[in-house]
């Protein structure tokens, strides 16, 4: 039987690897047959099908029939699809409550603890990193938002400003309730209203026509993104992380200037 690459690589969705794909798809169209048979029907190594075999059996793809010789019988791939759905949602579960009890756990007191002593190891210099892909910048930027003490500056452009306004705007109201000060500056035109009114409940905002994009927490955590987002895929967007007091604080100071040269958005009719 000739199975596709592409359509056994579609098969990892479910779960399996490249010899589980090819028994079990071997087995859908035989409905019943040995572990020999399909075998060689699936062009998988008669050492190894017997362990494949059981493995699909524990995950639900087939089930066995107990005789001499052993055969296999399919299981319709509708109710095998229910079954991975419910597996998968199971494990997520699990998975969710474990982390959530390890939150008040001993272990994370240690890791903190191991992370802090670390921490004051480390060179300054060492304290940078690049971020590849928006997801992976927003979720950095969440955390720096998270742990924000004194006051948070973004930089960024229209879009960015829409953006921001959807996935960020829980963690800095929050941290407007702790007393944080947020300050934005971006391009502001009719098509972002909704954004600067969303970030006008916990930010002040005011208009700016600079094309940079970056972010400064307490003024020594900054994040700078290397290129202009309407140019660049979101999965290539990269920015550079650097938690420097000398660095950060310097940029902080440069904004302050220009920052009491922006318009307010509320003045600024759109």
């Amino acid at each position: 039987m000739i199975i596709q690459k592409e359509f056994l690589n579609q098969l990892r969705d479910f779960g399996l690897n490249s010899y589980e794909a090819k028994l079990w798809t071997a087995l859908l169209s035989r409905g019943v047959s040995t572990a020999g048979e399909l075998s060689d029907i699936a062009n998988v190594p008669r050492s190894r099908s017997y362990d494949v075999l059981e493995n699909l059996e524990r995950k639900g793809f087939i089930l066995m029939k107990v005789g001499k010789p052993i055969k296999y019988v399919a299981i319709p791939p509708e109710e095998v699809l229910d079954r991975v759905k419910k597996k998968t949602t199971e494990d997520t579960d699990n998975e969710l409550k474990l982390l959530e009890s390890l939150k008040t756990s001993e272990v994370l007191e240690e890791l903190n603890a191991l992370h802090k002593n670390g921490v004051e190891l480390i060179d300054p210099f060492d304290l940078s990193g690049n971020l590849r892909g928006r997801k992976n910048l927003y979720s950095h930027l969440e955390s720096l938002f998270k742990n924000a003490e004194k006051s948070i500056v973004i930089v960024t452009s229209k879009e960015g400003l829409v953006r921001k306004a959807d996935a960020l705007k829980g963690v800095l109201k929050k941290a407007q309730e702790r007393n944080v000060s947020i300050r934005v500056a971006a391009p502001i035109s009719k098509d972002v209203k909704e954004a600067v009114d969303t970030f006008s409940e916990f930010a002040e905002v005011r208009h700016s026509g600079a094309k940079a994009r970056f972010c400064i927490v307490d003024g020594y955590n900054l994040v700078f993104m290397l290129s202009n987002d309407n140019e660049v895929h979101p999965s290539y967007d990269i920015g550079i992380w650097v938690k420097t007091m000398l660095f950060s604080s310097a940029i902080e100071g440069m904004f302050n200037i220009a920052w009491d040269k922006m318009k307010p958005a509320k003045s600024i009719k759109v």
